[in-house]
């Protein structure tokens, strides 16, 4: 399946969700950030609903977007294949340009093809997105490697575009990109501490939470 958007890569900004005292979305200063994150730091495209973002603790009603940015992905992960797939249906309304899944953490896949399932599942609630694996072991608790995640994983999810990759498993991550260098995936790096190594071994981009201008002019491809 081709996607009309170019590949995700270079800085990818893991934001945050501002909230009100009573628990509700900010929305008066959604404006005031994204002026912050496109003209003080130079960013172009970010990760909505992230682990920053306290994605299980925001609606489906309650997802966002920036209009001002080249790609936003979403994060549409949940503890039920249920309200990951709504998640997903409704990031395609609003106008996402990718979505994004961890695996679930509560009852955890034992198996890859018990994970791919899952991951087929939600994908195919949005098929016109690109859709990505938000690797995060440490938090899930799911610990297949994202290396034999990923092998044949386009025979699955043929909307498959890429890797969020927060592990400090540089040997998996290594693994990752060079048995995937022909499928042009996005290999994003999402632990500030290894990015440098992570890079050097073939990291697309990073996905990141402290955001500074001369980070996105390095990461920024060309």
């Amino acid at each position: 399946m081709a996607f009309p958007k170019k590949k995700l890569q270079g800085l990818v900004a893991a934001t945050i969700t501002p909230m009100t005292e009573n628990g509700e979305i900010n929305f008066s200063v959604i404006g005031q950030y994204v002026d912050y994150l496109v003209k003080e730091q130079g960013v172009k495209n970010i990760f909505g609903k992230s682990t920053l973002g306290m994605s299980l603790h925001v609606s489906s009603s309650q997802c966002f977007f920036f209009c001002r940015l080249d790609q936003v992905i979403i994060h549409v992960g949940a503890l039920s294949l249920k309200e990951s797939q709504e998640l997903a249906q409704h990031a395609a309304e609003i106008g996402a340009d990718g979505i994004a899944v961890i695996a679930p953490f509560f009852l955890k896949p034992w198996t890859k093809d018990i994970l791919i399932n899952f991951l087929k599942e939600v994908a195919a609630a949005a098929p016109a997105l690109p859709f990505y694996y938000y690797h995060i072991p440490a938090l899930t608790g799911v610990k297949i490697r994202a290396e034999e995640l990923l092998d044949g994983i386009l025979d699955k999810i043929p909307t498959f575009q890429g890797l969020k990759f927060s592990d400090t498993d540089l040997l998996d991550f290594g693994q990752c990109v060079d048995q995937n260098r022909q499928q042009q995936f996005a290999f994003l790096f999402g632990v500030d501490e290894q990015l440098l190594s992570a890079l050097v071994m073939g990291a697309t981009g990073a996905v990141e939470v402290a955001v500074s201008q001369d980070q996105a002019t390095v990461l920024q491809p060309g």
